[in-house]
């Protein structure tokens, strides 16, 4: 093991942010992607049971309906993956586009206790997942990038300000 951890040491590739960058690329592509299913009223209809069921995003239906359901979040989504983006030129804008994203996947994962046949009942239920526990349980990882990538571009910006003084 030791020969493999040196070998990955001196090959560069775990040198200079590679991991942040990645992980960057990453959320703009799943921004991008999801953002773009989001305008589409059949995507929304499909997650009806888990938008009506979450603490921070229930109301969203019956404010602005489906269609403007669709679009709140399309819009949300291609902002924050725009933001994120930029962050790879702006630490400040990479700032918020890691703000929203945080936002979004505490939305987004709180829904988890709250959605509809989310435990296989067949399997004994908690802790045997259904494919809609399984579809949030990905927005644990995605929490954890964004809370990271926040982390990255506030340090990378109070160090500029620090510099700048």
């Amino acid at each position: 093991m030791n020969a493999i951890a040196q070998l990955l040491g001196r090959s560069g590739l775990l040198k200079h942010d590679l991991d942040y960058h990645l992980l960057r690329a990453a959320m703009v592509i799943i921004f991008a992607w999801f953002g773009y299913d989001k305008w589409f009223e059949s995507e929304i209809r499909g997650l009806l049971p888990i938008i009506t069921h979450g603490p921070f995003i229930f109301w969203t239906i019956p404010v602005l309906g489906i269609r403007g359901t669709a679009i709140f979040l399309g819009a949300s989504e291609w902002t924050f993956g725009t933001l994120l983006l930029l962050g790879f030129w702006n630490k400040k804008a990479g700032m918020l586009g890691a703000l929203g994203s945080t936002f979004t996947f505490i939305a987004t994962f709180t829904v988890l206790p709250f959605v509809p046949d989310a435990w296989d009942a067949g399997a004994g239920g908690f802790p045997a997942m259904t494919i809609n526990s399984a579809f949030l349980l990905k927005d644990l990882v995605l929490l954890a990038v964004s809370v990271y990538l926040l982390k990255q571009d506030v340090q990378r910006v109070l160090a500029r300000a620090d510099a700048t003084v």
